[in-house]
Order: structure tokens, then C-alpha cells, then sequence
């Protein structure tokens, strides 16, 4: 969280860049909403490396299943605070929005629509991301390789599905790929319009992602 916040700050105020909004001229919040889902891509798999790895390396997940609990109940539980604190993360943030806010010409002159749309888009990508990294931590006891396989899995389903769009010309073809990825879906909120085609892409991927977990889990019984 201080990484991330650290790294958005810097280069919203202090490196001489583009992005810097005191040199850019614009009042607005590029900087976070660009920089965050890269951040996000390694904070979710921070986050939630240890969540099933560590239970299965000291053999508490054993424990953890004799209690009165479905296996539902316990990946929702270690999904929603791998969750929970990912938008922590991000609520700090809101002083950068104010600030932006107030050193508008005139004061508030910003596009407040399409900074709220990024905030649900940034909130529903750290979701997709802690998702990815709760299944990547079910099938392995080692954190360090639930992190690389987390944060590999990540940057496919952000980025990768999309640039692999080249590969295939015809123009249906190449847009049904491309909205296969995050990164369309993240953009298109970023706008400020809630288009519910987006939503219900974030939650289906969290759902698969939570599916595969619990299958995961499952096959230590059979």
C-alpha cells in the first residue's frame, strides 16, 4: 500500500514528467488511473500470495476444513479482505482528487464523471487482480511462486489477450479478443459512462477465478 501510494504521488507532483499535473497544464488524475492497474498487477499478488499457500505449507488448511464452513464460505472470506484492503489502498487516493479539485480554473473545473468511472474501474480491476491472486495461491504451498504465478496471470488477462489480438486481422475477430482483456473493459469505465456490459465482464472474471479456487480445493478430497 505505501509502494503504491508512494509511486502515484511521485509521479502525480514530483518527477518533471507528463504526467506530473502541476507541469501538465490539465486538471486531472491520469497519473493514478494509468499507473494503478500496473501497480495493482503486483499489489493484488502481495496481497493475497499467502492466503491459501501458507495454509497448505504449515497444514492448517486441514484445520480450517473441519470447521463448520463451506468452501465457499472460506474463499469469499480470504477474497473479500484481500479486497477490502486493496481498496484501502486506493481510498488515500481521494486526497489527490481533492487537491487536483481545488487547483482548477476555476476551482472544480475537472471531468468529475470520468474520475469516479476510473475509481469503479480501478476498484473492479484490484478485485479481477485479488481474484486471480486467491486462485494462483490454491495451487501451491511456496507465496513466492503463488506471487510470479499470480502476477503472470494478471498481466496476461490486463494486457496480454489484448496485444495477442494482432494475431488474428478480421475485425470480429480481433474485437471479440481484445474484449477478452481487462484493459478494454478498465478503459471504457474510465470514460465515465457505467456501461453494464463492463461491469458484468469484472464480476464474471472474479466469479471464474473464485470457481477454479474452489475446484482447487475440492480435489484435495477426491
Amino acid at each position: 500500500m505505501a509502494v503504491f501510494l508512494c509511486a502515484v504521488g511521485l509521479f502525480m507532483w514530483v518527477f518533471p514528467i507528463e504526467l506530473n499535473v502541476l507541469n501538465s497544464g490539465y486538471a486531472n488524475l491520469d497519473a493514478l488511473f494509468v499507473l494503478g492497474p500496473w501497480v495493482f498487477l503486483f499489489l493484488g499478488p502481495a496481497v493475497t500470495m499467502r492466503l491459501f499457500a501458507e495454509e497448505q505449507r504449515t497444514g492448517t488448511i486441514e484445520l480450517l476444513s473441519t470447521k463448520p464452513l463451506t468452501d465457499w464460505q472460506i474463499i469469499l472470506a480470504k477474497y473479500l479482505a484481500g479486497w477490502i484492503l486493496t481498496i484501502i489502498a486506493i481510498i488515500p487516493t481521494l486526497i489527490y482528487y481533492y487537491s487536483v479539485y481545488q487547483l482548477g480554473s476555476p476551482a472544480g473545473n475537472l471531468d468529475t464523471g470520468g474520475m469516479w468511472g476510473s475509481y469503479i474501474g480501478l476498484i473492479l480491476l484490484a478485485g479481477a487482480y485479488v481474484s486471480i491472486g486467491v486462485f494462483a495461491s490454491s495451487i501451491t504451498s511456496n507465496q513466492i511462486i503463488s506471487f510470479i504465478i499470480a502476477v503472470f496471470l494478471s498481466f496476461v488477462v490486463f494486457i496480454g489477450i489484448e496485444s495477442m489480438s494482432s494475431l488474428f486481422p478480421m475485425g470480429a475477430i480481433e474485437e471479440a479478443v481484445i474484449n477478452l482483456g481487462m484493459n478494454k473493459h478498465y478503459l471504457s469505465l474510465s470514460r465515465g459512462v457505467i456501461d453494464t456490459r463492463d461491469m458484468v465482464y469484472f464480476i464474471s472474471l472474479i466469479a471464474v477465478f473464485l470457481l477454479f479456487t474452489k475446484t482447487k480445493l475440492e480435489s484435495r478430497k477426491w
